[in-house]
């Protein structure tokens, strides 16, 4: 038994569990205080590390690339990483990386690979003038290592996702999707307090939370085709917020000022949805005693949202084709032509061009429907905007139920992060809003939710599939060299492979032939 209780906690350790505490209680506190701490911790860190690996080299002057390398390996490597080098030229280099310094527990918080952009990015740009790092890859989201790439030069750099830095601070990136994000919520303000006074006070605004890149790539799409008139196709499971996508694209268009009329297509009976979407003249059927203005004509100047657009009739998909062709439609039973002024954004949790090909779906109407198409990621695929999203949700149901929670556990998130969700936002709300009715203090500890439920993503599959396959091909080998007494020629012939082959094995599970060998 050892006697010191406290043997494991070595330097690395510490360093893991009050950085990995540090990020939960920062994330309690708002997306802004985290993002901030986060920043003034990793540049004012890499201002030290380059200072002391300075004075412990004599190096006075700017580090070229080969000592910015030793340096920013050094910095992850002493701390519990396993980072190596790829590629170094003149414009990029580039790290991959098998193991985080900051334990198997960044899984909880891939905010923290900002703080390795920020101190690779900061010693760079100091000593080059410019850098942008783009992680293409990292354990904190799952991909079983990390790649880095710092890019030197501004025009080697162009086309490439990451955060720039010039000199000491970090700049474009982080400051233009802000700056954008804020543009988008102030749009979506805007309309919603034109709206306010038929909703009650304890309805809040609506709010995209962004801080993953998926999701900040889609800010930057909305940003793009806000302004024009092209029609928009939103992908995306149930619950990711197809409907609030499309909000922003109107809020940030010039017909912000014009109606927003969302329909679900899939709630319509088949019957009703041509009179419900164009309108319907005096005497058109049973029961139409008066003229009907449709969806259409109610949007008029404005924007039309057709939520599961792949539930339409074939008779609703050829008038909508007309529609968008011509801009002009006939009420059903009419026969004058109007003119109508729509724009139309779309959204479908099918894949539509499955359906095109099984005929179910027309051909020229997904062409002309998709000119320009969003796909929403689901919720496991934004570990990032979690935290954000959960105390977004958090203070609407405080001011829905009169509570005041201010937090969630450590556990609670973790079984959050955890979580698949396969209901997505939707499903998260449901929960929060479930869990919130029994909480009696300022910090939720219990979570009605059960995690026997999660699948696992292809990453994950994958990994565990290598790990299998390897371990049984290492446990038949050393089976047949114990039948065989380590005869190589006989243990090829067993398993159908070359003597060769099974050379190469041994040195890739590290298994000592001379122990299976018989002295005679």
């Amino acid at each position: 038994m050892n006697n010191d209780p406290l043997s494991e906690l070595t330097p690395i350790f510490f360093l893991q569990t009050f950085i990995l505490e540090l990020m939960h209680a920062s994330e309690q506190q708002g997306q802004k205080h985290c993002e901030e701490l986060i920043e003034h911790i990793a540049q004012t860190a890499g201002c030290f590390f380059e200072e002391t690996y300075r004075e412990n080299t004599d190096k006075s002057e700017q580090l070229d690339s080969e000592s910015y390398t030793e340096l920013i390996l050094g910095i992850k490597n002493n701390i519990g990483g396993k980072f190596s080098l790829v590629s170094s030229n003149q414009d990029c280099i580039t790290v991959t990386n098998s193991r985080c310094p900051f334990g198997e527990q960044v899984t909880n918080f891939p905010e923290l690979c900002r703080m390795t952009s920020s101190v690779f990015g900061g010693i760079a740009a100091r000593n080059f003038g410019y850098a942008k790092v783009e992680i293409k890859k990292s354990i904190a989201r799952k991909d079983g290592k990390c790649d880095v790439c710092i890019y030197t030069n501004p025009h080697a750099a162009k086309g490439h996702a990451g955060m720039e830095y010039t000199d000491t601070t970090p700049v474009k990136e982080i400051n233009d999707i802000n700056e954008l994000h804020c543009k988008i919520e102030t749009s979506m303000q805007r309309l919603w307090h034109k709206q306010s006074k038929q909703l009650t006070k304890k309805q809040q605004p609506p709010a995209i939370i962004a801080k993953s890149p998926m999701m900040q790539k889609i800010l930057q799409s909305i940003g793009v085709i806000a302004p024009t008139m092209a029609t928009v196709l939103i992908q995306g499971q149930t619950g990711v917020g197809k409907e609030l996508i499309a909000r922003a694209i109107h809020a940030m268009s010039d017909r912000y000022h014009k109606p927003f009329i969302a329909i679900n297509c899939g709630a319509i009976p088949e019957s009703l949805i041509e009179s419900s979407l164009f309108g319907h003249e005096k005497g058109a059927f049973t029961g139409a005693i008066e003229v009907h203005h449709g969806f259409f004509e109610r949007a008029e100047g404005g924007t039309l949202f057709l939520d599961e657009v792949d539930s339409l009739s074939p008779a609703a998909q050829t008038r909508l084709l007309r529609v968008i062709q011509e801009g002009e439609l006939e009420r059903v039973g009419g026969k004058q032509t109007l003119a109508v002024d729509v724009r139309i954004i779309s959204a479908t949790n099918q894949n539509l061009e499955s359906l095109v090909k099984q005929d179910l779906f027309r051909n020229d109407l997904y062409y002309r429907i998709n000119v320009v198409c969003l796909s929403i990621p689901p919720l496991v695929e934004r570990p990032e905007d979690l935290p954000y999203l959960v105390q977004l949700i958090i203070q609407r149901l405080n001011k829905r139920y009169n509570k005041q929670v201010k937090s969630v556990s450590r556990e609670v998130m973790q079984k959050i992060r955890a979580y698949h969700w396969p209901g997505n936002v939707r499903e998260l709300e449901n929960i929060l809003e479930r869990s919130i009715l029994f909480v009696s203090g300022k910090e939720m500890t219990e979570l009605d939710l059960e995690l026997s439920t999660k699948t696992k993503s292809i990453g994950e599959w994958k990994d565990e599939k290598e790990y299998a396959l390897t371990k049984i091909e290492k446990s038949f080998l050393e089976t047949a060299l114990k039948q065989h007494h380590g005869n190589i020629k006989r243990v090829s012939e067993n398993m159908g492979i070359t003597s060769r082959a099974v050379y190469t094995k041994l040195k890739k599970h590290n298994i000592n032939l001379a122990d299976f060998r018989v002295l005679d």
